[in-house]
């Protein structure tokens, strides 16, 4: 059976490198994130993944920052039972599969409208799981969503791809929109970006990255229902030891440098 074809171009692109990523990590006999859907997308995708450049530590990183944001999501599900979940930027990721919501639990996935078609090829349905095509910074999808339960919104690779105007504009009209809940996602300095932008998947795929956010309590100031919770810690020792030397590396300089630990972030916010 030929392999399922993609013609995805800029940030929609690299969407495959996250998704190798989390293959490859899962693919280790210590896997964290033993993520089989991802693993058998790959495998089912036709496209040439080695032109992305992702090793081993660079999974890695995926996956540590995967299972984070799983863990979050999961206690917020077990207070909330009957939440809902927003998952924006989805692209190929399968953290509905990881997680397994509970029942009353609604669930869902925004992407561009290639993106999502691509998803319904690649993973299964399932009950109370929506998948919607848009550009999350049109306004029109949110109609889809519900208002009136607590939500916990999620956007993964998300933020440097979006307009620096345009990512406080989605997030004031998600908080208008939504009852209350949580927001997680992961923001980069300027000096973040500018390492993004040296990333060998960056320039073959030729996305943009813009949105830099140096001090996560700015956003309370442009959207006022926005509440900082602080930062979420993801690199514990024991998943450092697993990467290489040179991430290692990175990861203590991390540590020792303010301006380094603004680089990437996962932030958590109350809403």
């Amino acid at each position: 059976m030929a392999g399922e074809k993609v013609d995805l171009t800029g940030a929609r692109e690299t969407l495959l490198m996250t998704l190798y990523g989390k293959a490859l990590e899962s693919r280790l006999p210590n896997s964290l994130l033993q993520d089989r859907f991802a693993d058998e997308a790959v495998k089912k995708i036709d496209y040439d993944f080695s032109k992305l450049k992702v090793d081993g530590n660079l999974g890695l990183g995926f996956a540590i920052r995967a299972v984070t944001l799983d863990a979050k999501v999961e206690d917020f599900l077990a207070r909330n039972p009957d939440a809902i979940v927003l998952h924006l930027g989805c692209g190929l990721d399968t953290r509905i599969f990881r997680v397994d919501p509970p029942r009353g639990v609604d669930w869902f996935d925004v992407d561009y409208p290639d993106v999502i078609d691509l998803r319904r090829r690649l993973y299964p349905p399932r009950e109370r799981y929506h998948l919607i095509g848009s550009s999350v910074t049109e306004p029109e999808w949110l109609a889809e969503v519900p208002r009136n339960r607590p939500a916990m919104v999620v956007a993964e690779g998300l933020t440097p791809y979006l307009p620096a105007d345009e990512g406080p504009q989605l997030l004031a009209r998600l908080v208008s929109h939504l009852a209350g809940g949580e927001l997680m996602f992961d923001a980069y300095s300027n000096f973040g970006l500018k390492l993004m932008r040296l990333s060998p998947a960056i320039k073959v795929t030729g996305a943009e990255v813009s949105w830099a956010i140096e001090d996560p309590r700015e956003l309370e100031r442009a959207v006022p229902k926005l509440r900082f919770i602080g930062e979420i810690r993801s690199y514990k020792p024991e998943r450092g030891a697993r990467l290489g030397w040179s991430a290692r590396l990175f990861v203590f300089l991390w540590k020792l440098i303010p301006a380094m630990r603004k680089v990437g972030r996962l932030l958590r916010y109350r809403f």
